[in-house]
């Protein structure tokens, strides 16, 4: 499976403070990546990295065999979209519009909007079930349904790679759960590639082909769910106890937490 970023002793620090450090590792078509590890140890910062809005510090990242710093931006949007943690908008856009906004990278600077641009953005909408509120305005939603928008947004890009940011982090669990079953069959019928940093590691265990735990800036481990979900890398990782087992209900391994001693 050929891979679709490969990173390369690659570093980054803002102004004296390193974030990351010596990040080496390969990313394969077609995965579901869950990034996961502690607050500030650089989960969006690698993001950043990932869809070119940061460059590296030292090393080199490549996207789809080339240089990801080679790219133009436009040409990258068309084939990466990213679902940011945070999505503020003063203006009083229609949800329609936003979710529209992913197809800017398809438009020609001064021209409408095609019907295949019409169609992704219906397509997209119905995908996260918001085509109920596609006439409200963007700055009159709550966290939640502005959240979705921004879901929608991404997919209406149509992109083979698909970034999330903690995009469920404002989200119930029957939202969450629709948003990252649509990206699961994204995965697995078209073969696009998902990197997703996540803070619930249940939702990891479920969804996620490949984990990787972060710490401090580092990859500390990394690798399919059954290898490297457990209890002493957790452990190391977060500093908290768990028991990991296989659930029957859910089909998946789960993390139990010990609550209180």
């Amino acid at each position: 499976m050929s891979a679709i970023y490969e990173l390369r002793n690659c570093s980054y620090a803002y102004d004296e403070r390193s974030v990351l450090e010596n990040l080496h590792l390969s990313l394969a078509k077609g995965k579901f990546y869950g990034i996961v590890g502690p607050n500030g140890c650089g989960k969006t910062t690698f993001l950043d990295l990932l869809v070119g809005c940061r460059q590296t510090r030292s090393g080199e990242i490549k996207f789809a065999g080339r240089p990801l710093a080679s790219y133009r931006r436009r040409d990258l949007a068309r084939q990466v979209a990213l679902v940011p943690q945070d999505f503020a908008i003063s203006f009083a856009y229609t949800v329609e519009d936003v979710v529209l906004m992913g197809r800017h990278p398809y438009i020609s600077r001064f021209a409408s909007p095609a019907a295949e641009d019409r169609q992704k953005t219906e397509d997209a909408m119905r995908a996260i079930g918001i085509e109920h509120f596609r006439d409200r305005y963007v700055n009159e939603l709550s966290g939640g349904e502005k959240q979705r928008v921004v879901v929608a947004r991404a997919l209406a890009q149509d992109t083979g790679v698909l970034l999330f940011d903690e995009a469920t982090s404002n989200l119930d669990i029957k939202f969450t759960l629709e948003i990252f079953n649509e990206v699961r069959r994204l995965v697995r019928r078209e073969g696009r590639t998902v990197i997703a940093v996540m803070h619930n590691l249940n939702l990891a265990a479920a969804y996620c082909d490949e984990i990787f735990f972060m710490k401090e800036g580092k990859i500390m481990q990394g690798g399919p769910v059954a290898e490297v979900m457990e209890a002493d890398i957790i452990k190391k990782v977060f500093g908290v106890e768990t028991r990991i087992s296989h659930d029957s209900f859910s089909k998946a391994r789960q993390v139990s937490f010990r609550y209180w001693s």
